[in-house]
């Protein structure tokens, strides 16, 4: 393993790893707000990373992608159990559920870019911290797109099926079964050098930095 592959894991690790549990704690509490305690009960309602790492999702592919030319790094936890129908209003309060862990990932990516643009201006653009910053926001903002790819199980899938009315929404949510598959297909399969995936992901993760780089204005304008 050479020393510049040593150096992006460093740099990714603590970020993902926060992106993913965080993700997964906000689903859980969401689902609790909205009238169900099943996550609760079972000890994910926690911001304990243990608790939501899976091995393949948190460790194998992040890893894997690492070491690929794909263009973009992202991961997964366990999946936070919800039991929907003790949702107070369950066809509405999905969207919600599901909305939280990309919105968790997006107010991450804004924490991890004002932390950039302080660290930024007083240590230079290589040091340990600084990268680690940049990755944070990469890193959020790549799972916040991701996860809102309209097919189920992601979260994008779930708001979709919510907002679909009752007879399209059922027959949408009979992909769930088939979902990871075509996720990954739409990974591994390219275009050129492209995954299809990545013409969802860069679109929606750039209009996000832009999002995030007006609201940090203020700071960017004080520290010219």
């Amino acid at each position: 393993m050479n020393s510049d592959l040593i150096q992006t894991i460093a740099v990714y690790a603590l970020p993902l790893l926060f992106a993913i549990t965080l993700h997964e704690a906000a689903h859980a509490y969401a689902a609790k707000y909205f009238g169900d305690s099943t996550a609760y009960m079972l000890g994910r309602m926690s911001l304990n990373p243990i608790k939501h790492i899976d091995p393949f999702g948190t460790v194998l592919i992040p890893l894997l992608l690492a070491l690929s030319p794909i263009p973009f790094l992202f991961g997964y936890a366990k999946p936070v159990p919800i039991n929907f129908g003790q949702l107070r209003k369950p066809k509405r309060d999905m969207a919600w559920v599901a909305l939280a862990g990309p919105a968790a990932n997006l107010v991450m990516a804004l924490a991890w870019l004002v932390l950039f643009q302080v660290l930024s201006q007083f240590f230079g653009a290589q040091e340990f911290f600084v990268l680690m910053a940049r990755a944070g926001v990469l890193v959020n903002l790549a799972l916040f797109a991701f996860n809102l790819f309209p097919i189920p199980p992601l979260d994008g899938g779930r708001i979709l099926t919510s907002l679909l009315p009752n007879k399209y929404a059922y027959q949408f949510a009979k992909i769930e079964p088939y979902g990871f598959f075509i996720v990954l297909g739409l990974l591994f399969i390219k275009i050129g050098d492209v995954p299809l995936l990545y013409w969802w992901v860069n679109p929606v993760r750039s209009f996000a930095l832009d999002l995030l780089q007006f609201i940090t204005l203020p700071l960017s304008f004080l520290f010219r």
